[in-house]
Formats: C-alpha cells, structure tokens, sequence
C-alpha cells in the first residue's frame, strides 16, 4: 500500500490509496456526523439531508446530478449511520475530477427546493415504513433502543414519520451549517487515482466549507433491559446485548475476533449448538458494534415462538462456556476468518476507500494492513476470555418483534450475566 494524507490549509483531509492496474477509482466525502448528533426534535434530519444533497444545487437540477454521473458511466451514492455520513462515487479513473466536482456541489450548495423536500419526506416516510415491515430491521433499532434509552445513540436512524414529515427547509440548512465542516471531514479515494491531483481538486472545489463546526456529541450510558413488539408472524426475532468496547479500547480488535468465535460462521459455537445440533434456527450470529465511546456485542435469531425459550438457554449456555475458556484451535480458526475478511475486502476499491476515511476520523491516522494482521495475531484465548467476562459483567439487553407472550428465559439470561 501507498497511502498518502494530506490536510489542506481550510482543515479538509485528504487521503488515497492507489492501486496499481485499476481503471475506476472510488471517491467520497465522509463526514463526522450522524444520526447521534440530533436532538430529539431534530431525529431523522442526517438521513433526509443525506437525501436531499442529491435534490438540486444552485447550478444542478436532481435530474442533471442523476444524469451526469451515468453519462459516464459513474455511480453516485450516500449513507448515514449514527456517527459517521458518507457520500461516494466510482467512476472511471478520467472522470474523477466530476465525481469531485459533483460531491462539492451537493455538499456545499445544495438548494433545499421546497418542492423537492416535500416530495423527499414522503419518500423517506416510505422508506422508514418499509423498514418498519422488516422485522429483522426492527428488532436490532429496538435493541439499540433499549440498550441506550433517552439518548441519541438509542435512536433510529431514519426517525419517526411524524418528525421526518416536519422537518422544514431552515433545520436541513441550519444542521448541515452546525456539522458539516473542513476539519469534520475526509475525501478518500482508492483505485486510479493521483495524490497531488486529487489534492488539487480538492482545494478549489471544497473552498466554501466552514473550517470548524459544533461537537455536540452526548456521552453514550448503556442501561439494558427487554422490550417486546407484538406482531403476528411465523417467527419470532430476537436480540440479546450487552455493552461493548469502544474503537480505542486496548481489547477493541478481541472482541471483534471474539464475536466470530461465538457466532462469526458455520463453525462457530452458536451456529453449531443452536442451528446444526438442536435445529433451533435457520439465521444465527452473533456481532460486535463499536462507536467512539462505547459499543454493542449482540447475538441476533429468528426462531419458532415455542422455542424462544430452548434457543436463550443455550445461547446463554455458550455465553458462561466461553467466559470460562476458549481452546487454541477455535481460538486460531476465528483469528484466521477475522483476519481473511479484512484482507479480502482490500481487493475492493470502494472497501478501501471507506476503511481509509474511517480510520482516518477514528483514530487519526491510516492503520496499514500489516498492523491490522498483527493486533488480530496478537489474540490469544487469554485474551478472548477476558474480553468474554468483560462484555457480559453487564445486564443484559433484550428485543423481541413476533409472536408469543412473556416467558422467563430473559429473567434467567440477565440472572446469570446481570452483575
């Protein structure tokens, strides 16, 4: 790898990854701003103003942003998350000068026409409408919410309709004034693509950015606790949480390899227990989400009503058995498949352009794939027992969407890990 960062004079950085023999390359601006740095009265606002940056500039109708990205072949898209917006092109390594010149438009001077926030609300509604018929979607905000309760990092993404359907043309413009500046940024681009020119390019069509912005992030407070949402399904889905560890915890990159060892893969201790040897679950895993301050380990199932309790038996069997120990070939199987993913994805120029911005607004710094390898190689079963016994000294959370009444297996869940 050949990473090159530079920070402009305004504070915008600037980062690329080039890799030898591509003709396309991905570029985007990623932002330090998300669905946690809303009010609640302001909940949703990120998305639908991710949303609207597409809607028209002063000199771009959204028809003319459609169009000139695929004239040439291009892909223009965004996302937001609670900490982090992104807006992403790949084109074709000529063309990276309009996918700049496009992503500086919409972030700097997009109009906010009455007519098309109108038209966006409702779509958005859709969308979380749509979302809201997912019950594999739902049940992870419900977790999210019951985990972190009244505090934004417990809130959806999307927002509420009600919210969403109010939001006024002054809120998008007034939030994206409050967040959306130089020193918040990152434009990261991996593929066909020249450092100085991007720089160049960068400098002229980023210079209206505000240098600094608001830092109104409110400290994360993990409570946990159950919540249920009745619904008339075949299977009920189900999450089990507990707090986790931050990106900059000395044990972050354990808790990842951690996740795998419990439910990463076919092999792992809950896809063998619950799903190939009781036949409990189709779907089963377990993750490990981090945010700047705190994070969220997980196991997520989809399961019969009648057997909602069986599968949170063992699930928290499995949970007391890996506090009390990981052998060294589970240990080695999960540190190989963490490791495979990470290194598989650098083959992807879009995959390394993101991982680039994110490093870069995490930890400051690109970390080199040799140094990933290492700090995964570097966890032993030590290691993954404490981090085992650390995530689950906490009350457990709970989420349910389905079918069926209240039972105790959750009472008997928080009674063995609730300390």
């Amino acid at each position: 790898m050949n990473v090159q960062v530079t920070r402009l004079p305004g504070g915008l950085t600037v980062a690329t990854d080039p890799m030898p023999g591509f003709e396309t390359a991905s570029v985007g601006v990623w932002v330090a701003a998300g669905a946690r740095n809303e009010s609640l009265d302001l909940n949703g606002v990120s998305h639908l103003l991710e949303h609207m940056a597409f809607k028209g500039t002063k000199r771009r109708t959204a028809q003319a942003i459609a169009e000139e990205i695929e004239a040439v072949g291009g892909h223009l898209n965004a996302y937001t998350s609670r900490e982090l917006t992104a807006y992403y092109a790949r084109v074709l390594k000529d063309d990276v000068p309009l996918a700049i010149d496009l992503l500086a438009d919409i972030l700097q001077h997009s109009s906010f026409d009455e007519s098309e926030l109108a038209r966006e609300r409702d779509v958005v509604v859709q969308e979380i409408g749509e979302a809201h018929d997912t019950p594999d979607d739902v049940v992870f905000d419900l977790l999210q919410e019951v985990a972190f309760p009244d505090q934004p990092l417990g809130r959806t993404v999307l927002g509420t309709p009600e919210r969403v359907s109010g939001f006024r043309r002054e809120q998008l413009s007034g939030y994206l004034a409050d967040h959306y500046a130089a020193s918040r940024m990152v434009i990261a681009a991996a593929g066909a693509v020249d450092h100085d020119a991007l720089c160049e390019l960068a400098a002229a069509a980023f210079a209206d950015l505000a240098p600094d912005s608001v830092h109104d992030r409110v400290p994360a407070r993990y409570r946990g606790g159950e919540v249920r949402e009745e619904r008339d399904l075949e299977q009920v889905h189900l999450t089990v949480g507990f707090p986790s560890l931050a990106y900059d915890d000395p044990d972050y990159t354990a808790a990842q390899v951690f996740s795998t060892v419990l439910g990463g893969g076919m092999s792992s201790r809950l896809f063998q227990e619950v799903r190939e040897k009781r036949g409990l679950a189709y779907s089963i895993f377990a993750f490990s989400q981090s945010y700047q301050d705190v994070g969220l380990f997980g196991i997520y199932a989809g399961t019969s009503p009648q057997q909602v309790d069986e599968l949170l038996d063992v699930a928290g069997d499995q949970l007391a058995a890996v506090c009390e120990g990981i052998d060294d070939i589970e240990a080695a199987r999960a540190r190989a498949q963490h490791k495979a993913a990470i290194l598989m994805s650098l083959e992807s120029s879009s995959a390394r352009a993101e991982q680039l911005a994110r490093q870069l607004l995490i930890y400051g710094r690109p970390i080199p794939p040799s140094e990933l390898a290492a700090r995964i190689d570097a966890v032993d079963t030590t290691a993954l027992s404490r981090v085992a016994r650390r995530i689950t000294a906490a009350t457990p959370s709970f989420a349910l969407v389905g079918p069926g009444a209240r039972s105790g297996a959750y009472d008997r869940l928080a009674a063995r890990f609730g300390r």
